[in-house]
């Protein structure tokens, strides 16, 4: 059985960092290609930052590229997101999501991942 534990999340100022961690048990991690995305309330699911297995290449949306850093520690099995220079609209439920499969073209597509955690709220006030 696979899961996902995230921790981290929190409340901070605008402008603050906050580091996610989401380890990952009951499947070879460095098999998956892993991910982090958030809901905000009455938003639908977004793609934040996601890296590859074997190698890990990176992809990022444009509203975090610059200010998070997504990484992953194959030998701890746990997957970061560092965040940096927080905005309000960065509050929201951030999820880490796995998958074995996955190529560059369907990193940003939440279906496409097989694995979810089940999500730690951040919340950004300014």
């Amino acid at each position: 059985q696979v899961q996902l534990v995230e921790s981290g999340g929190g409340w901070v100022q605008a402008g603050a960092s906050l580091r996610l961690s989401c380890v990952v048990s009951g499947r070879t991690f460095r098999d998956l290609s892993l991910a982090w995305f958030r809901q905000a309330p009455g938003k639908e699911r977004e793609f934040v930052a996601a890296i590859k297995r074997y190698g890990g290449a990176t992809a990022y949306s444009d509203s975090v590229k610059s200010r998070f850093t997504i990484s992953r520690d194959n030998s701890k099995s746990t997957l970061f997101l560092q965040m940096s220079n927080l905005k309000p609209e960065d509050t929201a439920v951030y999820y880490c999501a796995a998958g074995p499969g996955l190529i560059t073209s369907t990193l940003r597509v939440g279906s496409a991942y097989d694995y979810w955690g089940q999500g730690t709220q951040v919340t950004v006030s300014s």
